[in-house]
């Protein structure tokens, strides 16, 4: 049985907001770009799995944030696989500033193949991810099914360049930035903790539009991204720490 991998890190200039700490964008920047290269390490990475025309897409997350690093801080990004079927893998987080927990995560991931973007069998890699297997549980509670909202506002811009990722769809922290960049300022200024629940439903690709639906209700605010045409992207939900 394998065991926790651990990262370190110094969070940059280009990593805080004008609070000088770490974005919460940036921060699950960091824990998605661990996820890429623990797996790469362990060879199931993307580029083990483009050989075979297969990729990676994420399905949900969840992080919890206790705490934002400032700019400079060193940090250690904990990562480990406790779950893997056939249609999906569950990869863990955990990010530390010494002692201190400063936010955890729990991210599904699913295999899809190339061509037809359809969900392949992930028993496929079932060798690689026994190997990679830790026996240690989920440090927060398994992503949320999100519902449908009522939006209260809608805004919409177009998918451009800087949107897309190796999958050439949209790249899950523009999402992430999205919302961030549509809540309120003293929110984000006053560093509350917070959890965000993250669904995937649906590719975006360059050139189509999108259309973010906001709903707030006291500490929770949530979201709809859909494309123009209708088609449901993603839903999220953050909840702020009264």
């Amino acid at each position: 049985m394998a065991t926790i991998s651990t990262y370190e890190y110094t969070i940059q200039p280009q990593d805080v907001d004008f609070t000088l700490r770490a974005s919460v964008p940036s921060i699950i920047s960091y824990m998605l770009n661990v996820a890429g290269r623990d797996a790469h390490i362990k060879g199931f990475g993307v580029d083990a799995l483009q050989n075979n025309s297969y990729t990676w897409v994420l399905s949900r997350l969840a992080v919890e944030v206790n705490a934002q690093p400032k700019q400079y801080d060193d940090i250690a990004v904990e990562t480990w696989v406790n779950d893997f079927n056939r249609l999906s893998s569950t990869r863990n987080f955990r990010i530390r500033r010494g002692d201190d927990i400063l936010a955890q995560g729990v991210s599904q991931w699913c295999m899809i193949n190339m061509e037809t973007r359809q969900a392949a069998d992930m028993t496929l890699l079932k060798d690689v991810y026994e190997r990679a297997m830790v026996a240690e549980p989920s440090p927060i509670a398994q992503p949320a099914r999100l519902r449908d909202i009522e939006p209260q506002q809608s805004i919409s811009r177009p998918v451009v360049y800087s949107d897309i990722d190796f999958n050439r769809h949209v790249n899950t922290l523009r999402y992430i930035d999205l919302m961030f960049d549509h809540l309120p300022l003293e929110l984000i200024e006053q560093g509350c903790a917070l959890r965000i629940d993250l669904n995937f439903i649906a590719e975006a690709r360059y050139g189509e539009t999108l259309v973010l639906g906001i709903e707030n209700n006291a500490n929770a605010w949530q979201f709809d991204i859909a494309s123009d045409d209708g088609r449901r992207l993603c839903r999220a939900k953050i909840v702020f720490n009264e």
